[in-house]
């Protein structure tokens, strides 16, 4: 049994064959899915409480994503408050920092996201957090995961609700950090990659019992499937990762992460059928 943490199944890529995507991963093993409600902005934040609102097995977010900070409105906080009250949202998220893309200003991005934490902090809900650093070696400006973990610790720490650092692409040491404040650290199917021995680095260190799997779906298509556009069925690539880098079986990955899922969202362990 396996769970995408980590899935977002709106937008017209998966308009075409949602339902059967959906089939596909039940089929494979994936007992539970996440659906992230960033959707295109603000103005589609429902869509995924309208998606959780079909299958018993998916539950959902709301957040806005960093790219679209300067977007934010107060009336689209006021949406947020009010679907992170929805049954069957169990996060705020994705939020965060990315100084890779900066489609906005960092500054609105910080604003934005210490806004949004004070939704999360008032609705009882953990966060799921998006951060990625600038590639420019000459960017003199902040780095992003010192920037993103030094705001957790000052503006959530204190509500001792948590989180996940989701796609997790940085070090160990900021990994430790984030346990430290009581996150758990989920991994996407760029661990896969040639290139990625960073991300596996990091991984052999954390905890098993702190390990999320995701597919971070449609983006970041682990091998063997690289270069396609990326579903929930596929997370068992992931597992199996992992697997190999913590010398056990991907069934045996993908019990302990379903049960650090359930656990942290204090979900039951009965899955509900299709």
């Amino acid at each position: 049994m396996y769970i995408d943490s980590h899935a977002h199944l709106d937008g017209p890529r998966f308009d075409p064959d949602r339902a059967e995507v959906i089939a596909r991963a039940r089929a494979a093993g994936v007992s539970t899915i996440l659906a992230i409600g960033i959707g295109e902005g603000p103005g589609t934040l429902d869509c995924a409480v309208k998606l959780a609102a079909q299958y018993p097995f998916i539950y959902a977010t709301t957040g806005i994503h960093p790219h679209e900070a300067a977007k934010a409105t107060d009336a689209d906080f006021a949406q947020l408050e009010e679907l992170a009250r929805a049954p069957k949202v169990i996060a705020c998220g994705e939020i965060g920092l990315d100084y890779y893309y900066d489609h906005s200003p960092r500054d609105i991005q910080k604003n934005v996201f210490i806004h949004q934490m004070e939704i999360a902090r008032a609705t009882k809900l953990p966060i799921i957090i998006h951060c990625r650093a600038s590639e420019k070696v000459d960017d003199n400006s902040g780095d992003a995961w010192d920037d993103c973990l030094s705001l957790i610790d000052q503006h959530w720490k204190p509500a001792g609700l948590g989180g996940i650092l989701h796609c997790f692409t940085s070090t160990w040491p900021h990994a430790k950090r984030a346990l430290d404040m009581g996150f758990l650290i989920s991994f996407a199917g760029n661990i896969t990659f040639p290139k990625a021995q960073q991300i596996r680095d990091s991984a052999k260190e954390v905890p098993l019992d702190r390990l999320l799997i995701e597919t971070d779906c449609p983006f970041l298509a682990p091998i063997p499937y690289r270069g396609k556009r990326n579903e929930p069925a596929y997370v068992i690539e992931v597992a199996r990762q992992l697997a190999e880098l913590k010398g056990l079986t991907p069934e045996e990955v993908g019990a302990q992460t379903t049960q650090n899922f359930l656990r942290f969202f204090s979900l039951p362990e009965s899955t509900p059928s299709i």
